[in-house]
């Protein structure tokens, strides 16, 4: 009986997209196991590739553009159109124009950097026709609120002396009112849907500023800054427009966008499975495999928290199909994860080594790892035939 094996990863951040870490998986297998069938399912949850994969899924067309960055320079990025839809949807994803990995590590504060370029993406897309607009948060290196994202369309943020506030979180502790009089009137005849996780809040102990400012460069201080700042700004937000945002699902989402698309702009936010699994076909061939292996940069505490490696291992569980997770890193209290859904899990990494040097060594050890992976499924086999 032939084995079949579905890989369902994520992309590993500033490395590898989610297709080629499927292929790397897929080849380290079939070294080993070349008899297997294999099925690849490679998985976004709103982050990098979101826009890619939803276009290539629905044979869909991508665009390419130039916007402002997160740091305020310009960079490259693209937003795309679904096919096969009655309503012309436009799909793209922050990370794209503001993820972390076009912050240099170097100049990573995320009390300066701004959601500014996904805000003319958003206006690209209204540009080019758009009826609905899919929205991808994920992966992002800003911590602003959505304010500069709001601010691209015509949202005015002004101060106590009726001043524009400047780009980024640090400006939010001067807001005093929001004025829609210039916003894009076209947001009001467009229906735009936010793919976000949904445990993430703006404001608290769990708001982005204390359990993300760290990964994006921020020292114990700035933490602190940003969520006083994005407090105050989540005050504004209730006195001007009624909405209390504050531990509101999803308004964390990507620094706080999930907030701005939703308060500024009147986007609905989902829970990001909910948006993605629409267009990809996880559901259709779990059923059909013996076995799933997915992937992350990390697994630790956070993996049940809506990442790909527990949603994938969720969705499994209901045909009771053992799950294999393979990860850049096993952080804090990983082990939590075999308690829902993960029966594996290990490091591809063989010996200590700085994260830029793992970053570029990533496919040769991602092969490598699957490599082992399969031959432990070649001892379990002969086990078996030997009974």
């Amino acid at each position: 009986m032939t084995l079949r094996i579905l890989i369902a990863p994520s992309g590993f951040k500033e490395s590898l997209d989610a297709e080629q870490v499927a292929d790397c998986i897929a080849t380290g297998i079939l070294r080993v196991l070349p008899d297997v069938s294999i099925c690849k399912a490679p998985l976004v949850d709103g982050g990098e590739g979101f826009t890619k994969t939803l276009v290539a899924a629905t044979g869909g067309t991508l665009h390419h553009l130039e916007v402002t960055g997160p740091i305020g320079q310009k960079v490259q990025s693209h937003f795309g159109f679904l096919g096969g839809t009655t309503q012309k949807t436009a799909v793209l994803e922050m990370a794209a124009a503001a993820g972390l990995r076009l912050v240099p590590s170097d100049m990573r504060n995320p009390m300066i950097t701004t959601t500014y370029g996904v805000g003319e993406l958003i206006k690209a897309a209204l540009d080019a026709g758009a009826q609905r607009i899919l929205v991808g948060c994920g992966d992002s290196g800003t911590n602003d609120g959505g304010a500069g994202m709001a601010q691209a369309l015509g949202v005015k943020l002004l101060d106590n002396s009726g001043k524009q506030l400047g780009l980024g979180c640090g400006e939010l502790i001067k807001l005093k009112r929001i004025d829609f009089s210039e916003k894009d009137s076209r947001l009001e005849r467009v229906q735009i849907d936010v793919a976000c996780n949904w445990h993430n809040v703006l404001c608290g102990d769990k708001g982005v500023a204390r359990v993300f400012g760290p990964q994006k460069g921020a020292s114990p201080q700035i933490v602190e800054q940003m969520a006083l700042a994005l407090e105050h700004y989540a005050a504004v937000i209730e006195t001007d427009l009624g909405i209390d945002v504050r531990e509101m699902p999803g308004s964390g989402a990507s620094g706080g966008l999930g907030t701005g698309l939703h308060a500024l702009i009147g986007a609905k936010l989902h829970s990001r499975y909910d948006i993605v699994m629409q267009y990809l076909e996880l559901d259709n061939l779990i059923p059909e495999v013996d076995l799933v292996i997915t992937a992350e940069g990390c697994i630790d505490y956070q993996t049940p928290r809506g990442k790909i490696p527990a949603e994938v291992a969720k969705r499994a569980k209901r045909y009771e199909l053992p799950v294999i997770a393979l990860v850049g890193t096993v952080g804090k209290d990983a082990e939590i994860n075999l308690r829902q859904g993960i029966d594996y899990y290990n490091s591809i990494l063989t010996h200590p080594c700085q994260l830029s040097e793992a970053i570029a060594q990533t496919t040769t050890l991602l092969t490598n790892a699957a490599e082992q992976v399969a031959r432990l499924l070649l001892v379990g086999r002969q086990i078996t035939l030997a009974r």
